[in-house]
């Protein structure tokens, strides 16, 4: 079934004013559970820790009042020219519908699991909101959005979305930091995306101590089905990396549109978002410092996506640390 726009409660925005927004946009990045000593995984007190931490971290932004500032042509022609616009939209597109019928699947069988998921797909809803203001304030074409269908199987579609969105925030971050510290973006821009690439953190946040509880609370028999899906997952997102970029290439009928799209930007955009000639493993400890910094506000006693970390810091290890650090590669 083809959607234009998923079901979703909307949150109480009716009572918010500046001040609000930047008390909440520090909310959002400190948080400690009220719940004493550990918090075994699986269990009743991990599920109100999490449930808890999305809503009490949850920022009020309007993407229509956000400021977009004036850009000098040479900065708006290199935004314009990034090869990430199509995809972007599409992305959260997908995720909001992905996220909205897991939570619908959710409400029957654990309802406070179910709004904590719907609240993220609303925020995702909203980071499409974000991208489509941004695209027409600064003039960026776009090729038409395809119809999003409805998942025929809403926890695959879930997991589908989630491991992508630990994937490529990982690598988000780092790049973030790297064109804010070579000044690709201007400071102003910066600061209006903070609390979207902030936001994400949260998403990966929740999606890992999802995971960690889901399978915590499966049978022996479904654990194993529930990992081989995961694997599953990591192969399906290694061939969408690969058809995705191509397919949105072609315009209608095939055609091809002159608008090539990077579905591994966040992998290999570093050289886009900076003029230093940046080092893959120089950006890879970047992306792990961000990657750290964004979590540490966060109760420690939740879980982190952990996978590309930790195969990034074993990279690490047989790389020689050279004499001299690349100068965009040190904190600004």
């Amino acid at each position: 079934m083809s959607v234009t726009t998923p079901d979703l409660s909307m949150p109480d925005l009716s009572r918010i004013d500046p001040r609000t927004v930047d008390a909440a946009d520090q909310t959002a990045r400190y948080w400690t559970s009220k719940e004493r000593g550990p918090i075994k995984p699986g269990s009743e007190a991990h599920k109100r820790a999490m449930c808890m931490m999305f809503h009490e971290t949850f920022n009020p932004y309007k993407p229509s009042v956000l400021a977009w500032p004036k850009l000098d042509q040479e900065t708006q022609d290199k935004i314009t020219s990034l090869p990430i616009w199509d995809i972007a939209v599409q992305t959260e597109g997908k995720a909001r519908l992905r996220m909205a019928a897991y939570a619908r699947h959710l409400m029957a069988i654990d309802p406070d699991m179910g709004k904590t998921i719907e609240l993220n797909g609303w925020e995702e809803n909203r980071h499409k909101e974000v991208l489509s203001k941004l695209v027409e304030v600064y003039g960026i074409p776009l090729e038409p959005e395809p119809p999003y269908v409805e998942p025929r199987d809403p926890e695959w579609a879930y997991m589908v979305t989630g491991y992508s969105e630990c994937i490529d925030s990982f690598f988000a971050f780092g790049l973030f930091e790297l064109a804010k510290r070579s000044g690709f973006f201007p400071a102003e821009l910066v600061e209006t995306f903070e609390p979207v690439i902030q936001e994400e953190c949260r998403h990966i946040l929740l999606f890992a101590n999802w995971v960690a509880w889901h399978r915590a609370n499966l049978p022996i028999h479904k654990r194993i089905w529930f990992e081989l899906r995961v694997a599953a997952v990591y192969a399906f997102l290694g061939w969408e990396r690969i058809g995705i970029a191509r397919g949105i290439d072609d315009g209608p009928e095939g055609k091809k549109t002159g608008k090539p799209q990077d579905n591994n930007f966040t992998v290999n955009g570093s050289k886009a978002v900076s003029s230093e000639d940046i080092k893959v493993f120089d950006l890879m400890r970047i992306c792990l410092e961000e990657n750290d910094r964004r979590f540490s506000g966060y109760d420690s006693r939740l879980l982190r996506p952990t996978t590309f970390p930790a195969l990034v810091r074993l990279a690490l290890k047989f790389v020689p640390q050279r004499k001299a650090a690349n100068p965009a590669a040190q904190a600004a």
